[in-house]
């Protein structure tokens, strides 16, 4: 019998529950306090709150679990090094938090022995969550009450994809620049939705392909088990399965690879081949017909009647 994570993820909702609580608060004040971290990105009173008020609750509720944060780092529990640790994102998008954009989110994971098995992703100023726990499958609603399963798209082909992306910035500082931008012009969209967005549009069969090039681990976990559960892949750009590597590819599943014929790179294959800044010989995009047929329907759960 599968082991369950029903409590977990119980406890990710009343974790996502005050931290939409506490960053609504301040969305939009005028006298919010921004700051800069050594890395010139930015930090806010939201941030810092959000965090600590997810620590003091999984200090009491889970003593011997490990927390990991974006802005106070890993800080172990009674139990030392243990198996299980909580990886905090308190304000996904905090930019767009900053400027009034309504696209950013709280991101709770809960890794269990090197693997992501549970994870909520709460945008309180779109009105949307999503979560998941492994084996049981992706959701998105108001509660766990109130809720809808949700799978990626069937698409097959990148000539009928669309491809979600934060800004194009990021893939020129590590020589993807033309890459990216030739699988731009393979595939049928393009949209920049950003952050956490454009990985639950995934999730939910919208948005068939979601890339960036430079990530750290709380910006990925529970989006990486949100896709996995409802059907997609995500690794690096290495390959690499889960949220381990410096950077993310998300699909449907039935596009990884081709996506991966653009934007993959295997460090221990020796230094990126020239060739990956041009498109793919055999996936050149053909002259379009008059007419064509695409198919957008999503994936069906397995016990789906």
């Amino acid at each position: 019998m599968a082991h369950s994570y029903n409590d977990d993820l119980r406890l990710a909702h009343v974790l996502a529950d005050n931290a939409d609580n506490l960053s609504m608060d301040r969305f939009g004040a005028i006298d919010l306090q921004v700051d800069t971290k050594p890395d010139m990105t930015y930090v806010t009173e939201s941030d810092e709150a959000v965090e600590a008020a997810i620590r003091r609750t999984l200090k009491s509720a889970r003593t011997r679990d490990i927390v990991l944060g974006e802005e106070h780092g890993e800080v172990e529990g009674s139990g030392g090094a243990g198996g299980r640790r909580w990886i905090v994102d308190p304000i996904d998008g905090t930019a767009n938090f900053v400027r009034g954009v309504p696209v950013w989110a709280t991101l709770i994971a809960l890794e269990e022995d090197g693997e992501i098995i549970a994870g909520c992703v709460s945008a309180p100023a779109l009105g949307r969550r999503w979560w998941a726990s492994k084996g049981t499958g992706a959701y998105t609603g108001k509660s766990l009450m109130a809720s809808r399963e949700i799978r990626v798209s069937r698409v097959s082909d990148l000539g009928s994809s669309s491809l979600s992306y934060a800004s194009m910035g990021g893939w020129d500082a590590i020589g993807k620049g033309e890459a990216f931008a030739a699988l731009m012009r393979r595939c049928w969209r393009t949209r920049a939705y950003g952050d956490f967005w454009s990985y639950m549009l995934l999730a939910e069969g919208a948005v068939d392909i979601a890339a960036e090039p430079e990530l750290k681990v709380w910006d990925m976990a529970a989006l990486d088990i949100v896709v996995r559960e409802a059907g997609g892949t995500f690794t690096s750009l290495a390959g690499q399965p889960g949220p381990w590597g410096d950077n993310a590819l998300a699909t449907n599943s039935r596009l990884h690879d081709a996506a991966m014929a653009y934007l993959g790179h295997f460090p221990d294959q020796g230094p990126p081949d020239p060739s990956w800044t041009d498109e793919p010989e055999d996936d050149v995009r053909s002259e379009p017909d008059n007419v064509r047929s695409f198919d957008f329907t999503r994936e069906q759960a397995e016990d789906a009647p």
